[in-house]
């Protein structure tokens, strides 16, 4: 495998991990199937999935927390999300659409290509992106 091929069922789960974590004190399988719209079975296994491969921890009360490998993933993948759904936008493409198409694209960016996109973003935003900023201060409040 290439080092930019991905599993997008894996990401999107860990983003939404991310998201829900950013907006509530805990998570549960069930507000992810509720965020991406699968039935709890679904979730289940892919939360089981995501266990093995260290990418997460449930405790006993079953909330879900990212690991830093979870978070290193899900992290990169919301960065990507947010860049190129601003870019569309700037660009005229509605912001529905390019949420849309922004799901689509982030699974399938080389790291170089993120790389570049993401300065550029940056420079023609003055450095400034507060969606970005929040996704590093929760990064960086995590215990």
């Amino acid at each position: 495998m290439k080092a930019y091929e991905t599993h997008e069922s894996s990401e999107n789960y860990l983003e939404s991990i991310l998201m829900l974590s950013m907006d509530h004190q805990v998570v549960r399988s069930i507000d992810i199937a509720n965020m991406l719209g699968f039935s709890k079975p679904s979730v289940s296994v892919a939360m089981k999935r995501l266990r093995e491969e260290g990418m997460i921890v449930v405790d006993s009360n079953g909330y879900i927390t990212l690991t830093d490998d979870g978070m290193k993933v899900a992290k990169g993948t919301y960065e990507k999300h947010i860049v190129i759904t601003n870019m569309l936008v700037d660009l005229g493409v509605s912001p529905y659409t390019a949420g849309q198409d922004a799901c689509r694209i982030e699974h399938v960016l080389s790291p170089e290509t993120f790389a570049r996109l993401k300065e550029f973003y940056l420079k023609s935003h003055n450095g400034v992106s507060p969606e970005l900023d929040m996704i590093n201060a929760f990064e960086q409040k995590r215990p």
